[in-house]
């Protein structure tokens, strides 16, 4: 596309300039655009011109024949002005040194926004190009060089607004406390219980910083949201697709300040700054969805750090296939669950999906026509259709104590948040054999070595093969991004490490002709990723395998067998992922162990 020279006066962009580029463009009809300009002096209002063409939903006429939304428009008129194009990603922009740049209202007065700030230059969004009047003021004011560039008109809108409310928040509660001390270095840290010299929780500024960030990380899909605190500063961090993201840094009083609203909002103990804590909170989000919060405390150096992992209820409402099974996978689980009594377990390290799976598992077998409960440590998430306990150490409620009280319940289905003892494992069988279908995880690699794990614990060989039915382990890989993932032929993206061969090994599994890449686009914050999706490895306890447990099981001929006899193991799962193009090679080799090496 040519950059088009504007050597015109100062003037605000004019829907007619838009429309006449377009047309002289060859992505617009002239008949479109003279409708259109009709239409507007019918109907007069405060609109941008790029929102109002975006808001017409044409298709360019030339490739790729597209929508013309609004970020390719304003991409488009970047490239007709000859200024950068720049994308507003509030994870990139220090909101606290770009809003001290401008007051709020001459960001406003000429909708401009800063945000970009360095010891030379300032990177000042726009999408006026035409109105430089404010360039030269600036320029002499702050000494330092401006760069304009054009951004989304709704974005800097909206980020005006939010930027300056949340650094004006976040100013003002500080102001509050300049005469206040903080948990300022190790030494106040035994002194933390003794004081309470803090901003208060329940200030306006605080609130509102409190409210923001839980809306603004649902607006992020984030996972966990991470409060740390540091010497001078404390840092917010998003986890997104299981990736950490810095999002602010905070002043460490206001930082403490909201710990605090946070621990009152969660029935917590405020004062007690000393030992770690549990708690939860229920929200919700802008469109009004609830949400669940759980909270745990743990003291630093530097003050309390605090995360609060977000729990989304539609989780428990996901279909399988949502989750990443294979059509295999959903019959081979389906054969475990729909057995009346039985112990199912499902494996794999922390953050790998297991209790999202449990809980959907039980969300369809919680019929009104059986009772479902559960004993936790902590309760993840809070679901209607199940009677949970949580497990208290402080008064000798561990998970065997609780499944030998749920046992007295009369009912139908029991999962145990963790076997990690031989006493809840015996318990679990217990339950299993007086008729109960039980559920329950273990830590291991794989799902064989589940079965030598009981065993190691101390289980008796009879009595897994009474009850056992199966097992499952299980990894999280992140999905490639639907909208900027790139086809390409495998050849010019195979690994220098490994070969299609040695990662499928000893499965003969076909190499893919083409496989797809990540890229990054606005969708998806230029990560090429979004969302996390399931790799699963499938157990179950044939007769044949049940003829290896005994007091020596050899776990290499349990996998063996169970390969045999049609149990894919986590690679094979994730090469299926990466010929249906919902993930990368990267992705399965950094989670998934090799067959038989788990």
């Amino acid at each position: 596309m040519q950059t088009v020279a504007k050597p015109v006066a100062d003037h605000r962009l004019t829907l007619g300039e838009v429309l006449d580029e377009l047309v002289a463009d060859g992505q617009l009809e002239r008949a479109e655009a003279d409708r259109l300009i009709a239409e507007r002096r019918m109907h007069r209002g405060e609109h941008h011109p790029l929102v109002l063409v975006a808001d017409q939903k044409w298709k360019m006429l030339k490739a790729p024949g597209k929508v013309m939304h609004l970020e390719w428009l304003t991409e488009w008129l970047a490239q007709k002005t000859g200024l950068d194009y720049y994308h507003i990603d509030p994870l990139k922009i220090n909101f606290s040194a770009v809003t001290d740049v401008m007051s709020n209202a001459y960001a406003t007065r000429f909708k401009i926004l800063p945000v970009e700030v360095t010891t030379r230059e300032v990177a000042i969004a726009t999408c006026e190009p035409y109105v430089k009047e404010w360039e030269k003021e600036l320029k002499s004011i702050l000494r330092l060089e401006i760069r304009r560039v054009i951004a989304n008109p709704q974005d800097i809108a909206r980020y005006q607004v939010e930027f300056y409310n949340l650094a004006r928040s976040i100013k003002g509660a500080a102001g509050k406390g300049d005469q206040r001390s903080g948990i300022g270095n190790f030494e106040q840290l035994v002194e933390m219980g003794k004081t309470n010299k803090q901003l208060d929780a329940n200030d306006q500024h605080i609130v509102h910083v409190v409210d923001w960030l839980w809306q603004y990380a649902f607006d992020q899909r984030a996972s966990d949201i991470h409060l740390e605190p540091r010497r001078d500063v404390g840092y917010v961090r998003f986890r997104i697709d299981g990736v950490l993201h810095q999002v602010y840094q905070i002043p460490m009083p206001v930082m403490a300040a909201m710990t605090s609203r946070i621990k009152i909002l969660g029935r917590m103990d405020v004062v007690e700054k000393r030992r770690p804590q549990d708690g939860r909170i229920k929200t919700r989000t802008a469109d009004g969805m609830e949400i669940e919060l759980r909270l745990s405390t743990l003291p630093t150096a530097f003050g309390e750090k605090l995360v609060m992992r977000i729990f989304d209820p539609e989780v428990l409402v996901r279909d399988f296939s949502e989750l990443g099974f294979s059509e295999e996978d959903k019959a081979r689980w389906k054969t475990m669950t729909s057995r009346p009594n039985g112990i199912i377990l499902v494996t794999g390290p922390t953050g790998s999906g297991k209790t999202t799976t449990l809980y959907s598992t039980l969300k369809t077998l919680a019929t009104e026509q059986v009772n479902v409960c559960t004993i936790e440590d902590p309760i993840e998430m809070i679901e209607p259709a199940f009677n949970q306990m949580q497990v208290t150490h402080g008064i000798d409620l561990d998970f065997a104590d609780g499944v030998r009280a749920l046992m007295r319940q009369d009912p139908d289905i029991i999962m145990v948040g963790e076997i990690r003892d031989l006493e809840t494992a015996e318990m679990a069988v217990q339950a299993a054999l007086t008729g109960h279908l039980v559920l329950s995880t273990l830590h291991t690699n794989d799902a064989a070595a589940a079965i030598t794990r009981l065993l190691d614990l101390g289980v008796a060989p009879y009595l897994l093969n009474s009850t056992i039915l199966g097992v499952m382990a299980q990894r999280l890989v992140r999905t490639l991004c639907k909208h900027c993932k790139q086809k390409v032929r495998y050849e010019e993206m195979r690994s220098d490490d490994m070969s299609w061969e040695e990662f499928v090994a000893p499965w003969k599994a076909k190499q893919p002709e083409y496989v797809y890449r990540a890229v990054g686009c606005l969708e998806c914050r230029n990560t090429g990723f979004m969302g996390r999706l399931g790799l699963y490895e499938i157990l179950l306890l044939t007769p044949g395998i049940r003829k290896l447990i005994n007091e020596s099981a050899d776990l290499a001929k349990i996998r063996e067998l169970a390969y045999k006899e049609g149990m894919k193991p986590l690679r094979i799962s994730g090469a299926m992922k990466i010929g249906l193009g919902q993930t990368t090679f990267e992705e399965v080799m950094a989670v998934a162990p090799p067959p038989g090496k788990g």
